[in-house]
């Protein structure tokens, strides 16, 4: 598609008021996150956590597969942001339940301090340390951020081929968090179990003409 094509599309949508609303609160929480969550993430860093005692974790030896993680992380962000350029809705709800979810980890971390996992290997990303700051993040444990990442991705893809491999990267990441002992178990399983909660809040209060379009195109 062109990029006048894409450029219109979004002008469309910026003529709604209800997503050039949403649009600019999405403008205003960028900052707003990068500015607290190092800070967040700095003050969790010198707390005490309990230590969970892992049956799984306890079976499997810790491997460094960072590059594997990110790899498809960052592959599933852009395939995401690639189906926003022509759909502004999915951006839309990617990034405010991406928001929303944030928030409510940032609670549960809050209230429920963890120990790191005996073995962690922790992971090298350069690009998330402009969230995560400088040092390396080991507590932000419950629940799981990179599993509630992929989580949001494949709940707001559309294309039954998007989804298939969005769920596949939930899987995959999952795997790979508990071969490098980055969190516990019940921090990815809760991770799946909360966004999905979150996303259906969302999908039916919030985004209702999105979850109306998408039933259109189902019938089609």
């Amino acid at each position: 598609m062109p990029i006048s094509s894409i450029k219109d599309i979004w002008k469309e949508a910026w003529k709604s008021p209800v997503k050039r609303r949403q649009l600019i609160l999405i403008i205003v929480l960028i900052p707003v996150f990068l500015l607290t969550l190092p800070r967040f993430f700095d003050y969790i860093e010198k707390r005490n956590g309990v230590l969970f005692n892992d049956l799984l974790l306890a079976q499997i030896p810790p491997h460094n597969v960072s590059v594997l993680i990110f790899t498809v992380i960052w592959g599933m962000i852009l395939l995401i942001l690639y189906r926003s350029l022509y759909n502004p809705s999915i951006f839309i709800t990617y990034c405010l339940t991406l928001a929303i979810v944030t928030v409510v980890r940032i609670i549960c971390i809050s209230l429920v301090p963890l120990a790191p996992p005996a073995g962690l290997i922790p992971l090298v990303d350069p690009l998330s340390g402009v969230f995560y700051g400088e040092a390396a993040i080991t507590k932000d444990l419950f629940f799981s951020g990179h599993t509630a990442t992929l989580m949001v991705i494949f709940l707001c893809l559309e294309r039954k081929t998007d989804r298939r491999i969005g769920l596949m990267a939930v899987i995959a990441v999952a795997i790979l968090l508990v071969i490098q002992h980055i969190h516990y178990t019940i921090d990815i399983l809760a991770a799946v179990v909360i966004v999905y909660t979150i996303y259906s809040f969302t999908s039916r209060y919030v985004f209702k003409n999105r979850k109306r379009r998408r039933r259109v195109r189902k019938a089609r």
